[in-house]
């Protein structure tokens, strides 16, 4: 992986020593401290209370995105059951990080344990031949990542993410890394506080962090508009969240399981999104947007500063107690904006349509799905999905979801949240048999506090990697609304 480098005067030695404090160690795995604070020092009670982290994480099968075939009726069963395996994997993190038996020791509980748990769902589908080996899990070093043992380079494109755009499987623009220091020099990555390694003990490492003064453009430009294009954006302004809303529950991923995303997201627009919700809960839901005809829910998980300070979920399961500490930062700004498609003009999205963009467990995964980028204001030609930015003074950090912008023209979701909607070709165009449909982008802003690091929420296993940032949405526009956002775009109008 690429080291951290800083260029002398764009930061403060105070910034370096807050960075340093992420080191690296020999080989480029990260460091995580052996005394690192579980759950900071909340009312003084855990103040002296310590976590004994490994430079690893757990790495196994992902069974939801493997699932492309389950019979609808056995939809709801199997959707607790595979939050029963997040549930396992996280239990499993934590008892290795705390020293609770050996890592092998560890592991062969995990494998019993998923073993009955496929068992469980290879029953409710009626057939066990899509999980064939998918019971067995590994120790995975900090410093590789996903299925391919490969971590990608600090200014990787997804999947030849173009203008933030993922195209279909080819990288496109920017330099890959590897292992090279790109300019400036690093400073102090030999000194190692007592936070090393995130103030929970599971990231984010100094390796996760880069200058975005060092980085080089790498932003393609999108597909030029064809004849029957559609060039026209639509935007909906929605808030920046209530932070009474937020929650650990996953409704698309793990609907009816509390805890289903094992971290906390912000949502804007629909005021009823939990668990537990359905279409009817959201229809009759409240809205944060201006326009009460837009309903729909959009979130994503929350960022926190790593300034070893204590949120009111501290001791809490998708908190605290799951690796996800410090200031929960609200956002500065949230755009939400629907654009249209170079080749063609677009059609309307059915309602309740599902789509999550990125992939929480992209670290154990790997980059197939990674998709979500980061940067910051005044260098958004400089997009990175698996490094932090750090931003000069005056400038925020930004993260940018592009959103799959073909329907399969069936269905609202799939067995794997994945295969009813796909991402436009490198020319715009949509697979054989997809609708093009307005593709959402959401950009989101933050100002971080000066001189302190910042992480996204994520599963534990996942150390807080960048490349794990996802966002989700759920369409919940009345009909007439949607057919003006689709007028809107296909007569090449700005409007909102």
């Amino acid at each position: 992986m690429r080291q951290q480098t800083h260029k002398r005067g764009r930061f403060t030695n105070k910034t370096v020593a807050i960075v340093a404090a992420l080191a690296l160690g020999g080989g480029g795995a990260a460091i995580i401290a052996a005394n690192a604070s579980a759950h900071g020092d909340r009312n003084g009670s855990d103040q002296n209370r310590t976590v004994a982290a490994k430079a690893g994480t757990i790495q196994c099968p992902d069974v939801g995105q493997k699932l492309n075939d389950v019979p609808s009726r056995a939809r709801p069963q199997v959707d607790k059951n595979l939050a029963e395996l997040d549930n396992q994997v996280a239990k499993a993190y934590q008892r290795m990080n705390r020293q609770q038996g050996s890592n092998d020791a560890v592991l062969s509980k995990l494998h019993d344990e998923r073993s009955r748990t496929l068992g469980n769902i290879g029953s409710a589908m009626g057939d066990d031949s899509q999980l064939q080996g998918m019971a067995d899990c590994k120790w995975q070093d900090a410093g590789t990542a996903g299925g391919d043992g490969q971590q990608q380079g600090g200014q990787q494109q997804g999947d030849g993410q173009q203008d933030g755009q993922q195209q279909g499987g080819e990288q496109q623009g920017g330099e890959q890394q590897g292992g090279e220091q790109q300019g400036g020099n690093q400073q102090g990555a030999n000194e190692v506080p007592g936070n090393a390694g995130g103030q929970a003990g599971n990231g984010p490492a100094q390796d996760d962090f880069v200058d975005i003064t060092t980085v080089q453009p790498n932003v393609q430009q999108p597909p030029q508009a064809q004849e029957n294009g559609s060039t026209g954006t639509f935007t909906t302004e929605c808030g920046v969240g209530d932070p009474e809303l937020r929650n650990s529950d996953n409704v698309i991923v793990a609907p009816g399981v509390g805890n289903g995303a094992h971290h906390t997201h912000d949502y804007v627009g629909n005021d009823s999104n939990d668990a537990f919700a359905n279409n009817q809960t959201f229809e009759q839901g409240g809205t944060s947007c201006e326009n009460q005809d837009d309903k729909s829910t959009y979130y994503w998980p929350v960022v926190r500063a790593q300034d070893g300070k204590d949120e009111a979920d501290a001791n809490d399961l998708g908190g605290g107690q799951e690796g996800n500490v410090g200031t929960i930062l609200t956002p500065k700004s949230s755009k939400i904006e629907f654009k249209g498609n170079a080749q063609n003009k677009v059609t309307a999205m059915p309602k309740f349509l599902r789509i999550i963009t990125g992939d929480a467990k992209a670290f154990t995964n790997g980059d197939a799905n990674a998709n979500a980028s980061w940067s910051c204001t005044g260098f958004e030609d400089r997009q990175l999905t698996d490094k932090y930015p750090l931003c000069p003074a005056g400038s925020s950090v930004t993260r940018t979801f592009d959103f799959q912008s073909c329907w399969d023209g069936q269905n609202i979701d799939s067995a794997n949240h994945r295969d009813h909607v796909a991402f436009a070709g490198e020319d715009g165009s949509c697979p054989n048999g997809f609708k093009a449909i307005p593709q959402l982008v959401n950009t989101i802003t933050y100002d971080v506090p000066a001189n302190t690091p910042f992480a996204v929420d994520g599963f534990p296993e996942q150390l807080h990697k960048p490349i794990t940032d996802h966002d989700d949405f759920i369409n919940v526009m009345s009909e007439d609304l949607m057919n003006e956002a689709v007028d809107c775009i296909n007569s090449g109008k700005q409007c909102g």
